[in-house]
C-alpha cells in the first residue's frame, strides 16, 4: 500500500502574522510548499528572512500561493536563490501581482543596502540585499496559472482545488487531499487570507468543501469591525480639517488592493461633498499603480465585483501620478496642501518612509493608516502613540496628526472567521489558527471551540503535525 499520509510542518506565520510558509509533506517523502512569505515586522522576525531554511530548497517539488501580498509571495526569489526549480502554481491574477511585487521588493533592497553602505547607517561593512532583481527574473519562469473550482493534479496522487478568498485580486483558498476520491478524509484546507462578507470591489468570497484539518488566518481573530454607520466619518472629517489648515495628507497603503480602495474611497468622498473637490491626490506608488492597471483589465473580469466588472472604476479628476523619484522626492514639500498615498501599508519601507522623515514633525500634516499594523512596524509605532521614530538612522519627532481607519481592512474579522468556518461541509475536526498575533489566535480557537465544538490549536513556528 503507498504511504500518502499528509503532514505539515508551520514554518511562518505560527504565532505572528507575518512570513506565511506551510510545507505539506506526503508519504514522508514529497514536500509541497504553501505560500512563501517574507517575514516583516520586528528585527527578531526579518532577521529569518537570511536563516538557512528549515527544509534544502532544492527538495521542495512544488510551491503553492494563496494571493501576492509580500508575507504570503516575497521569499520566493530567495528559495530560487538557494536551489529551488520547481513550479511555482497560482492564479493569473496573482502572478500578474507577485511579477510587480516581487520586481520592486527587489529593487527596493538594492537602493536600501547601497544607500545603508554609502550613508554608513548599516551595522554591515557591505550590507546586501534579501536578493536581486537577477533573483526575481529567475524565478519568474517557474510561475504556472491555474484556475479556481477546477481540480488540478499536483502528481503522485495528490491534488487541489481553489476557492476565491475575496481579500485581494486573485486570492484564493486552497483544499489538497490523495487519492482518487475527492471526499477522502486524508485532505486539508488552507484559507490563506480571507476578506470580509463583501470586498468593495472584488467578487465575494466562497467557502471551500470541507476537510478534517483546516488552518485558519487569525489576523483579526480577537476583535470586530466598527458597527456600520456613517462610512470612514473621522477619515474625511480628518482630510477636511487638515487641508484647511495648510496641511498633508499622508496614507501609507499596500501598492496593492489598499491602493485601489482608498482611491475608490476618496472618489466617493468627493462625489459625495465630503472632503473638498480641489485637493489633489498624487498616487505615489508605480507599483500601486501597475496593480491597478491590472485590476481594470478586462481579463480580470471574473475577479471584480459585477459593479465594476470590464471598466476602469477610478475616475478621479485630481488624480496625479508620482512615478519617477524626482516625482516623489518633490512630495516631500508639495506646493498645494494634497492626499499622498504611497507604500507600504505598515511604513517598513519604501517611498512612504521618506515623507514620514519629512512630514512627521509638522503639527498641519496628518497619516492615516488603513488596515492591520504589525507590532515592530512604524505604523504600529505610530497608532500606538510614539513621540518619535528612527528612520535612516535619525530620530524625528511625531507632531503629525495620527488616525488609524480600520474600515478600510479587507481582513475577515473574528465573526467573518466563524461564519467561513460554520459555512464549512463536511464540518472540520481540528483548525490550526494561523497567520495571527498570539493573544489574536487564541481568541479565535476559543470561539472556534465554544461556538462551533471545533477543536482550535495555535500551532508553534516549527511545529510539525500529522493530517
Amino acid at each position: 500500500m503507498v504511504n500518502d499520509h499528509l503532514s505539515l510542518t508551520f514554518l511562518g506565520a505560527a504565532r505572528t502574522v507575518t512570513g506565511s510558509k506551510y510545507l505539506l509533506t506526503q508519504g514522508g517523502h514529497r514536500r509541497i510548499l504553501v505560500d512563501a512569505g517574507m517575514f516583516q515586522g520586528p528585527k527578531r522576525l526579518r532577521e529569518q528572512n537570511w536563516e538557512p531554511f528549515p527544509t534544502d530548497p532544492k527538495t521542495i517539488d512544488a510551491i503553492v500561493l494563496t494571493h501576492a501580498h509580500m508575507d504570503h509571495v516575497g521569499y520566493l526569489p530567495r528559495l530560487v536563490k538557494q536551489g529551488f526549480r520547481g513550479p511555482v502554481y497560482a492564479t493569473e491574477g496573482t502572478i500578474r501581482l507577485a511579477e510587480i511585487v516581487l520586481r520592486d521588493a527587489a529593487h527596493l533592497q538594492q537602493n536600501e543596502a547601497e544607500d545603508a553602505r554609502r550613508e554608513g547607517w548599516s551595522r554591515h561593512a557591505n550590507p546586501l540585499p534579501l536578493y536581486t532583481t537577477d533573483d526575481v527574473e529567475q524565478t519568474l519562469p517557474l510561475f504556472r496559472a491555474v484556475e479556481v473550482h477546477k481540480p488540478i493534479d499536483l502528481d503522485e496522487g495528490l491534488s487541489m482545488r481553489l476557492w476565491r478568498a475575496g481579500h485581494i485580486l486573485g486570492s484564493v483558498s486552497i483544499r489538497m487531499w490523495t487519492g482518487a476520491d475527492e471526499t477522502t478524509e486524508n485532505a486539508a484546507v488552507f484559507s490563506g487570507d480571507l476578506g470580509r462578507h463583501h470586498h468593495p470591489v472584488l467578487a465575494d468570497r466562497e467557502v471551500p468543501m470541507g476537510a478534517p484539518s483546516v488552518l485558519i488566518e487569525s489576523t483579526y481573530g480577537d476583535r470586530e469591525h466598527p458597527a456600520p454607520g456613517v462610512a470612514h466619518e473621522a477619515f474625511a472629517d480628518l482630510i477636511s480639517r487638515t487641508i484647511a489648515r495648510g496641511g498633508n495628507v499622508l496614507i501609507p497603503a499596500f501598492a496593492v488592493d489598499r491602493t485601489e480602495v482608498v482611491l475608490l474611497t476618496l472618489q466617493e468622498l468627493m462625489e459625495a461633498g465630503r472632503i473638498p473637490k480641489h485637493v489633489p491626490i498624487w498616487a505615489n506608488s508605480p507599483m500601486g499603480l501597475a496593480a491597478l492597471d491590472v485590476y481594470c483589465d478586462p481579463a480580470m473580469a471574473a475577479e471584480i465585483g459585477p459593479e465594476f466588472a470590464g471598466r476602469r472604476f477610478i475616475h478621479l479628476p485630481t488624480l496625479r501620478e508620482a512615478r519617477s523619484k524626482e516625482d516623489s522626492i518633490a512630495l516631500n514639500n508639495p506646493a498645494q496642501p494634497s492626499i499622498i498615498i504611497s507604500s507600504s501599508g505598515m511604513a517598513t519601507g519604501g517611498r512612504v518612509v521618506h515623507h514620514l522623515q519629512h512630514m512627521l514633525s509638522d503639527r498641519k500634516n496628518s497619516v492615516v493608516f488603513t488596515g492591520f499594523q504589525a507590532p515592530g512596524t512604524r505604523g504600529r509605532m505610530l497608532v500606538d502613540g510614539a513621540t518619535e521614530l528612527k528612520m535612516y538612522g535619525r530620530y524625528v519627532p511625531v507632531n503629525a496628526e495620527i488616525l488609524q481607519d480600520d474600515e478600510f481592512s479587507v481582513h475577515a474579522d473574528a465573526s467573518d472567521l466563524i461564519d467561513w468556518l460554520a459555512e464549512m461541509n463536511p464540518r472540520p475536526t481540528t483548525v490550526y489558527c494561523v497567520h495571527g498575533e498570539p493573544d489574536s489566535a487564541k481568541a479565535l480557537a476559543r470561539r472556534i471551540h465554544t461556538e462551533l465544538g471545533i477543536l482550535g490549536v495555535v500551532p508553534e513556528q516549527g511545529e510539525v503535525v500529522r493530517l
